[in-house]
């Protein structure tokens, strides 16, 4: 349910966006060299409901719950050709791990991830007022600062995931755009509680959500 409605208040602020610009003085084109820098607010939504289990694999009635964060992160999109672009995105979000289950619901572990996010994306319409894209990449998410709580000792192994992204840019006067964005990463990792004594493979497959606004350089 949160991620529906943050798409759809994403996809609320282009059409608005979109409309108001309409009366705007022409934007500058997007070409093959063009480097847009975009600021944003981006949503990490994390998926995770897999089971715990005790070192022998059995059941333990519990699962894991892990919060969504939002955070500003910087974009960069890289034009190659006058359809084709690169894009990375630089930012960190924050998150709380808990073990959720018949009458227990209780923090273990709270982590900071960074997930930088690297996509090709194709551009049909790049000069467009409202230009959308689509792209598919790479991210690689590393866990750091984490904090344990609780009394339980947490390890989440860093590891490689694979994205596919959708999104649009509004053309706005001059070198400037709006951005709405968003990115489906499929991303497992193994978490270990309390020396092994609980595990659990963890898919946290999230949502990466965001609206920004860039620069053409």
């Amino acid at each position: 349910m949160k991620t529906s409605a943050a798409l759809l208040a994403a996809a609320s602020v282009l059409c608005v966006a979109g409309g108001a610009s309409a009366q705007a003085p022409a934007p500058e084109q997007v070409g093959k060299g063009t480097l847009i820098v975009t600021a944003r607010m981006t949503g990490v939504l994390p998926q995770a409901d897999d089971a715990i289990t005790d070192a022998a694999g059995a059941a333990s009635g519990l699962n894991v719950d892990v919060s969504d964060d939002w955070m500003p992160t910087l974009g960069f999109t890289y034009f190659v050709s006058d359809h084709w672009a690169v894009e990375g995105i630089l930012g960190a979000t924050q998150h709380e791990v808990k073990a959720k289950g018949a009458g227990t619901d209780v923090t273990v572990h709270e982590t900071w991830v960074l997930p930088p996010i690297v996509t090709a994306q194709y551009h049909p319409t790049p000069n467009a007022r409202i230009s959308p894209y689509v792209g598919a990449g790479v991210s690689y998410m590393a866990f750091f600062e984490g904090k344990d709580k609780n009394g339980f000792t947490v390890d989440i192994d860093d590891a490689f995931g694979v994205a596919l992204q959708a999104g649009a840019n509004v053309n706005l006067s001059g070198p400037w755009t709006l951005n709405v964005d968003a990115k489906k990463v499929w991303f497992d990792t193994d978490a270990s509680i309390n020396v092994g004594a609980l595990k659990s493979n963890v898919s946290l497959d999230p949502w990466v959500v965001s609206v920004g606004v860039g620069r053409k350089f």
